[in-house]
C-alpha cells in the first residue's frame, strides 16, 4: 500500500515521501528520486509492473524534490533537486544545488538503515535529474550500497569523482538506461558519462532503447533483472 511519510523529528532536513510496502516484512528498499517538475508519485505506478518476488521484502521510497527556480524553464519554480541551466557539456552546472540533494539523498539511505535496511540492501535510483543525483550521491556514499540504477540521465560534476569517490562504493553495479531518441537530455552525454565510469574501473550495464525521454516495457524488464540480480533474488 502507498503512503504518505513525513520525516521523523530526529532527521532533519529530508522531504516528505511517497511509500509502498512489501506484502511482509521490509528486507530491501529502492529508493527512486523522481525527474524535473514531477513528484514522488510520478514512479508509483512503476512498482506493480516491476513485479518483484514478494520473498525480497523491497519497500520503495519515492521523495518529492524541494521547489526552486529553473533558469532553463525560464526561472519557473517547480520540484527539482538541482538549478539547470543548459544540458551540454560546457554548461554550468548547480553545484550547490547537486550537494544539497546528494545530503537528502544520503539522507533518506541512513533512515533505511534506522527502519533495519543494511545500506548493502539499498539501491539507489532515478529519472533524469534524479538518475544524476543517484549516480553522483551513491558514488561517495561512505557504505557499500547494493546497486545504482540511472535512468535517461548523465553524471554530474564529473571532474570532481576521482577526488571525491568513496572506496566503498568502487565496485557498486551501476544499470544505465537512455532513450536513442532522447530529445532532453541527449543520448551522448549519457555515453560519455558511462565511459567516465568505465574508465575508473566502475562496472556499468549501460543498455539503449527506442524511446524518447521515458521508460519504456523492455526497459523495466531490464530494470527487474538489475534489481534481482543486486537484491539477490
Amino acid at each position: 500500500m502507498a503512503s504518505e511519510k513525513d520525516e521523523p523529528t530526529d532527521v532533519p532536513r529530508l522531504p516528505e515521501t511517497v511509500e509502498v510496502e512489501p506484502a511482509g516484512r521490509a528486507r530491501a528498499s529502492v529508493v527512486l528520486l523522481h525527474g524535473l517538475g514531477a513528484d514522488g508519485h510520478d514512479f508509483e505506478a512503476i512498482v506493480p509492473e516491476l513485479a518483484l518476488p514478494e520473498s525480497l521484502g523491497v519497500r520503495f521510497v519515492f521523495p518529492h524534490a524541494p521547489i526552486r527556480a529553473v533558469t532553463l524553464n525560464g526561472g519557473l519554480r517547480m520540484r527539482a533537486w538541482y538549478d539547470i541551466v543548459g544540458l551540454d557539456r560546457g554548461s554550468r552546472q548547480d553545484e550547490a544545488g547537486i550537494r544539497e540533494s546528494a545530503e537528502i539523498a544520503h539522507g533518506l539511505i541512513r533512515r533505511e538503515r534506522a527502519r533495519g535496511i543494511p545500506a548493502d540492501h539499498v539501491v539507489l535510483a532515478g529519472f533524469s535529474q534524479g538518475g544524476a543525483i543517484a549516480l553522483f550521491a551513491g558514488l561517495r556514499h561512505p557504505e557499500r550500497l547494493a546497486g545504482i540504477l540511472a535512468l535517461s540521465t548523465y553524471l554530474p560534476l564529473a571532474g570532481a569523482l576521482d577526488v571525491e569517490a568513496h572506496p566503498a562504493n568502487a565496485a557498486v553495479a551501476i544499470f544505465m538506461a537512455h532513450g536513442r531518441h532522447d530529445p532532453l537530455v541527449p543520448l551522448s552525454l549519457a555515453e560519455h558519462s558511462k565511459q567516465a565510469l568505465l574508465r575508473r574501473g566502475q562496472p556499468v550495464e549501460f543498455r539503449t532503447y527506442a524511446m524518447p525521454h521515458s521508460v519504456s516495457a523492455e526497459e523495466i524488464a531490464d530494470m527487474r533483472a538489475f534489481l534481482l540480480r543486486v537484491l539477490g533474488g
